[in-house]
This record gives C-alpha cells, sequence and structure tokens, in this order.
C-alpha cells in the first residue's frame, strides 16, 4: 500500500513537472510576423527610440546629450520585487545586443523572450511593444545598430524568490502578454487619434505606469482603469490618471500637445519627478506624434480618480 502511494506521488511530481516545463516554453514569433532581415531603416528608427523611451532605462542615469546614446545600462529600478538593472543595448557583440539578428530582437521586443530561450521580466514593457508594427521594430533595430557600442556589462537582477525564478515568468506571460489593442476606437475616428493609440499603446508604453495592475501588483494591466493612475513602480507616490476624468481633465488637446513639447503645464507649472525624462523624449518626437498622443488622450473613456487602495474614488 505504501510502495503505491509513493510511486502515485512520485507519478504526479513527474507529471506536474512535465506539465511546468511545458507551460513554461518560450513562445516566439510566427516568421511572418518578423519583418525581412536588413529592412529596417535607422533614419525612421531614431522616432521610435524616443518615442520607447530606450534611453530613460539603458542610458547612464542623468546622461543627457551624446549620453544618451550610450546604451550600457542605467539606474536601477527598485521594486517590491527586488532591484532590476536594464541590461546592455548597446551594438557591442559581447556585452550588448551587437550579435542579435532582427529575429532575436523582435521576440525580445514582442515576446519577452531572449535568444537563448529565457522569459524577460515584464520590468522591460514588451506587453506595449506587442503592439508594435514589424516595421517600426525593424527601424529601431536598424537605429540602435548605429549607436556606440559599450563595452560593459549590467549587474544582475537582485530578486528573492520566487521572483528569482525566470522561467516561471513565462506563466505570467501567458496570462497577460496580449498584442489586442486596449480601447477599442469608433469605426470613424480620426487618423490623428489613431496614429495616438498606437503611439500611445504601443512604444509609447504609457499605460504600464499610468493604469493600476491586476492582483495587487502582480498581474498584468487592469484595462477596466486604462490610464486611471496607480502606485510608482518605485513604491513612492502615484501616477496621476491621465483619462478625461483624471488630473488633466480640463486640459485641451493642444494643452497636452505643449506640455509634452516643453514641460509646461497650462497654468504654468512644470513637470516633475519620473515624467521629467519621458518629457524630454516626448520634445523630440515630431510635432504631429505628440498632436496625436494628445487627441488620443481626450478620446479614451473617462474613469474617475482612484483612491490609494486601488478602488474608485468618491
Amino acid at each position: 500500500m505504501i510502495r503505491r502511494l509513493a510511486i502515485g506521488l512520485v507519478s504526479l511530481a513527474v507529471l506536474g513537472g512535465v506539465g511546468f516545463f511545458g507551460l513554461t516554453l518560450p513562445s516566439r514569433l510566427p516568421a511572418e510576423a518578423v519583418a525581412a532581415e536588413g529592412s529596417g531603416d535607422a533614419v525612421r528608427g531614431e522616432r521610435i527610440f524616443w518615442a520607447g523611451g530606450c534611453a530613460s532605462c539603458h542610458a547612464p542615469a542623468g546622461a543627457d546629450g551624446e549620453g544618451l546614446l550610450q546604451l550600457g545600462g542605467g539606474a536601477p529600478l527598485v521594486t517590491k520585487f527586488g532591484t532590476f538593472h536594464a541590461p546592455n543595448i548597446s551594438p557591442d557583440r559581447g556585452h550588448g545586443i551587437g550579435a542579435w539578428t532582427l529575429t532575436d530582437f523582435a521576440n525580445a521586443m514582442q515576446r519577452g523572450v531572449t535568444p537563448e530561450g529565457e522569459p524577460l521580466y515584464p520590468a522591460f514593457p514588451y506587453t506595449s511593444y506587442a503592439r508594435m508594427t514589424a516595421g517600426d521594430v525593424a527601424d529601431l533595430h536598424a537605429y540602435l545598430g548605429t549607436l556606440p557600442a559599450v563595452a560593459t556589462d549590467a549587474p544582475a537582477n537582485e530578486l528573492d524568490f520566487p521572483f528569482n525564478i525566470r522561467r516561471g515568468v513565462a506563466l505570467w506571460q501567458r496570462a497577460f502578454l496580449d498584442p489586442a489593442p486596449v480601447v477599442a476606437l469608433p469605426a470613424d475616428a480620426s487618423e490623428l487619434v489613431n496614429r495616438g493609440q498606437y503611439l500611445v499603446e504601443g512604444p509609447g508604453h504609457c499605460g504600464e505606469c499610468h493604469t493600476p495592475r491586476q492582483f495587487g501588483g502582480l498581474g498584468g494591466l487592469d484595462h477596466a482603469n486604462w490610464l486611471a493612475g496607480g502606485p510608482a513602480p518605485e513604491g513612492r507616490g502615484r501616477i496621476p490618471n491621465i483619462t478625461p476624468g483624471g488630473a488633466i481633465a480640463d486640459w485641451s488637446e493642444g494643452d497636452i500637445a505643449t506640455y509634452l513639447e516643453t514641460g509646461f503645464t497650462p497654468d504654468f507649472d512644470s513637470v516633475g519627478g519620473s515624467m521629467v525624462e519621458v518629457q524630454h523624449n516626448m520634445a523630440k518626437l515630431p510635432a504631429e506624434d505628440r498632436q496625436a498622443i494628445a487627441a488620443y488622450l481626450k478620446a479614451v473613456p473617462a474613469v474617475a480618480d482612484m483612491a490609494e487602495d486601488g478602488a474608485a474614488a468618491n
């Protein structure tokens, strides 16, 4: 009897291990979803570089000017899960991503999978980049290849159990990585609003900070409260509600576009906190991109400000 029970427990353990292994296999892009190797245009890619805020995480803390193009890794991101260090994404072949093919790069950007098949932590906003076009991914890859090579390794992440079990991140990806648009725009939405949706929901990844997360911050973005604000990733303060029901409800499209260009609010206050770097990136975009972002933010559903516990405020 005891022997049969032991065999049964071992069998269950083996089946559980096989199931976990199968569920945590990397999910890569189909070949047809990746642009042709070498098809990217670096000039176009610079626009995506600033829209995506790559320098904010991957350049040295406090960098400006040409220093923003030294992508050997930036300031640590300290969270309740541990400390994340953005990797070297310079074109150095030994320390950065210079040896990556476009397919390697696209799978990291849009599926959160390294060339070796390891899942990337969602501190890297691939859940938003999953909405990018194959052409924009190729253009960004081409632009990154023109930047200075940095021959240093970023520090390893400092995570406690169970968050240090990287393979388990693949389960998170299965549950929350969805490339579908967040907001269902009306069929007659303008080209400007559609462009804004692409920038905000895709490369701009605005929802990663401005939207609360499900399950106490462990899950994906709470799309029912899209852009309604939430706890700052670093655990100090809150990111504001940027829907028409929040902090910028009284701002016009022009006000929003001007803020993204200059950093000044309609009442002549100035940008602060983690938004400073975002605004500096947005200022480098063409004016029509800032106008598109503004048009989209005025078109999204209004959501009431959230209370500290994540519930809708009265």
